[in-house]
């Protein structure tokens, strides 16, 4: 259900808020946001409040640089960690130009931008994502180290999860906050970590991501922890993903089930899932957009590496979850947490789109451990890889005009920039591991 401005002000009111912090995203998806009194809410709603957009990466420059923020009425929530008597509230906003149309370069909005194209075929989105996280020690400044908390495994108990008591407060606050969660356990990896929240519109989704992201690191600092959502931290250990379940929905109807189908799957899931393999190495750049990111795609740490695609096989790229019916779906297993999750989710469906309306067919699904295969054996079969490096995955996204096009050409050009100079910086860096091979060798 909508919430309107009137409403939002009276539980404003009622809940005693003080402070709003309104928020939104850069390009990169780091988390931003500009603090109001609760005197300034009516403007707010009102879309009457401006910023200084210069000073976001990726916006504008310094003579473009007045913006608006129009915030969304239904993501207003009270933190719960804050006191009672003046209570914090946040918002999560659009930005808007000074002549009242969206800005190209606002995330959220290119997600609501390939959203509509749905709309006008039909279909809504929803997406479940499985987020993973490390908690870390910190030193006695306060600031992250790679010391674990502990050395369990794969759904560990306490005393060997020695972090499940901040996981117990993450759940319980994010109950709070207005999530349905149905899963949280101990990772594979020491230290490593898995929240899993109910499935939802994209766009809810990814203003849920945003948000979980900003509350794990709250409670954690608040456990004397420090959550991290970089992919891959420490080297031999397996790297934090974010799996993305999706499915299309059209009059309340699960368009991918088919239940003549033998596999039970939709001519629709089938065309979506080849978009989504047609567009994988460029679809990377997006869902795994850092240079960290491709120290966690390799092969022996359960990463997708392989493009292709399987009922219930977990070393392809999309696998396909056993529930049929209203659950059927499809689990793209590329993503990882440090995505921006508008632009990554704005990113699949075009590629799924783009299958469905060129009736792309997927090749025959790999019922085997593709890991197992030789290179000579992958090749046979026409299973190719996705990138290997940033850089790699950057060309592959600029000679693709549909992921382009899901970002925009503001947010592409931008991203790119963004993205070159990360890997420049990274590729010109000397590293501990040259120093200890070469050093003493030549």
């Amino acid at each position: 259900m909508s919430a309107d401005k009137n409403e939002i002000l009276a539980r404003a009111r009622e809940l005693g808020v003080k402070f709003i912090r309104l928020q939104f995203t850069d390009i990169t998806g780091v988390l931003k946001n500009v603090a109001i009194t609760v005197e300034q809410l009516e403007k707010a709603l009102d879309g009457e409040l401006m910023f200084d957009g210069s000073s976001i990466h990726g916006f504008v420059r310094i003579e473009e640089s007045d913006m608006y923020l129009r915030p969304d009425p239904n993501t207003f929530v009270v933190f719960p960690w804050r006191p009672r008597d003046g209570a914090v509230a946040r918002l999560i906003c659009d930005i808007y130009n000074p002549d009242g149309t969206p800005f190209a370069g606002c995330p959220r909005n290119a997600l609501k931008r390939v959203l509509a194209r749905a709309q006008r075929l039909g279909f809504t989105m929803n997406v479940g994502p499985e987020c993973e996280f490390f908690l870390f020690y910190t030193d006695s400044e306060g600031r992250p180290t790679l010391r674990t908390h502990d050395r369990a495994g794969y759904f560990d108990l306490s005393p060997v999860d020695m972090g499940e008591n901040a996981r117990r407060s993450m759940v319980l606050t994010l109950e709070e906050m207005g999530f349905e969660i149905e899963a949280s356990h101990h990772e594979v990896a020491p230290g490593q970590h898995e929240i899993d929240f109910k499935y939802s519109d994209a766009l809810d989704v990814a203003d849920k991501i945003i948000t979980f992201k900003f509350v794990v690191r709250t409670i954690a600092q608040r456990h004397g922890l420090h959550a991290t959502f970089m992919p891959k931290p420490i080297f031999g250990i397996n790297g934090s993903g974010m799996h993305m379940h999706q499915s299309l929905f059209r009059d309340g109807q699960n368009v991918f089930y088919d239940p003549h189908d033998p596999l039970g799957l939709s001519d629709i899931a089938r065309y979506y899932i080849g978009g989504l393999l047609r567009h994988a190495r460029a679809l990377a750049a997006v869902t795994s957009p850092t240079v960290n990111s491709y120290k966690r795609l390799v092969p022996g740490y359960e990463a997708p590496v392989y493009i292709s695609w399987a009922e219930r096989n977990r070393s392809p790229l999309i696998r396909v979850p056993a529930k049929r019916g209203a659950s059927t779906r499809i689990e793209l297993r590329c993503p990882d947490p440090s995505c921006n999750p508008y632009l990554a989710i704005a990113a699949c469906l075009a590629a799924g789109l783009d299958g469905i309306e060129k009736k792309i067919e997927p090749p025959p699904p790999c019922n085997f451990n593709i890991y197992e295969l030789s290179p000579e054996e992958r090749c046979k079969f026409g299973i190719g890889s996705l990138p290997a490096s940033l850089e790699e995955a950057l060309k592959e996204l600029a000679a693709d005009e549909v992921i382009k096009g899901a970002l925009g050409e503001h947010i592409y050009e931008r991203f790119r920039e963004a993205k070159q100079k990360e890997w420049d910086e990274y590729r010109t860096q000397v590293c501990p591991w040259e120093i200890e091979q070469y050093l003493g060798k030549f």
